[in-house]
């Protein structure tokens, strides 16, 4: 019978006779953190044994079909998302639409999909249209009963939950790697104890945003980490570098400068650290955060870059605490740290 359920999956989107991509979303009922959408147009012939519904598969499953359809050359794709502050301003409907749109655009401004390929049908999962610049059809539960919404899913779901897990090494005092921002008991729990923080949706928590700070204390690691942005920032304009993004991210992940000088786009991982560091920044700077660094180059280049050459810089600050102050005792900036594939 499993065989039968995902054969029908394939022949669902078939049988319609028209190429079309697949749009799903993942995180609209999370007390934090953004929400993701993914597009997808499955490639003639890929096959992704075992895809279905995200829900209904293990984690393990959803990683290793994610990497097959990221890796694979199975489809073109694009991944968006909306943040929280985007959902507490439209509403998290809206913000899943804006997430939707960004999915799409990105699909499309990517690698190339050929002409013939360009979806002229969007299935999108649910029973309300996104509002995107094609012809639409909502199908209810459709990631149980097309291919596309299958793996779209699939890829929001997993995009989603790494981005939790990156939040969670920001925020530890919430355990986000746990609950991924879901409203359980232990969440709840922890919020009343620590305060709403700048990660979560204040729409969604209006009874008890009464009662609290509008966001939690930094700990000494933020405090540090921003001292080592402004300075870093400060440096880069010194050395005839225009300021372009700070903090910017996307559902791969976080870059924490942009910056231009010339043809010359430099995307700048900094890495503020105490005196005495037993890691050396590019030591930090692994080669899974250099992937998810260079897929995030690649998603703002896609929006922003037009013919800019991009660079892949480390900044290592030395940052010493003292009195509540941040002070700068050591500074060395590493241009071309890692290559863009």
């Amino acid at each position: 019978m499993k065989g039968e359920a995902a054969a029908a999956l394939w022949e669902f989107d078939r049988e319609l006779g028209v190429p079309l991509c697949g749009l799903d979303e993942a995180g609209r009922g999370p007390l934090a953190g953004p929400v993701f959408a993914a597009c997808v147009i499955l490639k003639p012939g890929a096959e992704i044994p075992g895809l279905n519904d995200s829900k209904k598969l293990t984690e393990k499953r959803r990683e290793a079909i994610f990497e097959e359809i990221l890796g694979g050359g199975l489809a073109w794709f694009g991944i968006g998302s909306a943040s929280p502050e985007e959902i507490d301003r439209i509403n998290i409907l809206q913000a899943t639409f804006l997430a939707m749109n960004r999915a799409f655009d990105q699909m499309l401004a990517g690698e190339g999909v050929p002409e013939e390929f360009l979806p002229q049908l969007a299935l999108v999962d649910g029973n309300r249209d996104p509002g995107l610049p094609i012809e639409t059809r909502t199908v209810v539960k459709g990631d149980g009963r097309s291919a596309a919404i299958a793996a779209a899913s699939v890829l929001a779901k997993v995009s989603r939950d790494r981005w939790m897990l990156e939040l969670d090494a920001l925020y530890p005092q919430y355990q986000l790697a746990k609950h991924k921002g879901y409203p359980t008991r232990l969440h709840y729990e922890l919020i009343t104890k620590h305060g709403i923080s700048p990660i979560h949706r204040r729409s969604f928590l209006k009874n008890l945003a009464k009662h609290q700070k509008p966001e939690t204390e930094e700990t000494a690691a933020q405090r540090a980490g921003k001292a080592g942005e402004d300075y870093t920032a400060g440096w880069l304009t010194r050395q005839g570098y225009e300021i372009l993004d700070r903090n910017w991210h996307c559902p791969w992940g976080e870059v924490d400068l942009i910056a231009r000088k010339g043809e010359t786009a430099a995307f700048v991982e900094v890495k503020a650290r105490r005196p005495g560091a037993m890691v050396s920044p590019l030591e930090a700077v692994d080669r899974r955060k250099q992937q998810r660094l260079i897929k995030t180059a690649q998603a703002w280049l896609a929006q922003n870059g037009g013919d800019l050459q991009p660079r892949m810089d480390v900044a290592a600050v030395t940052v010493t605490e003292e009195e509540g102050r941040q002070l700068i005792s050591g500074f060395d900036y590493y241009e071309g740290a890692f290559e863009k594939e």
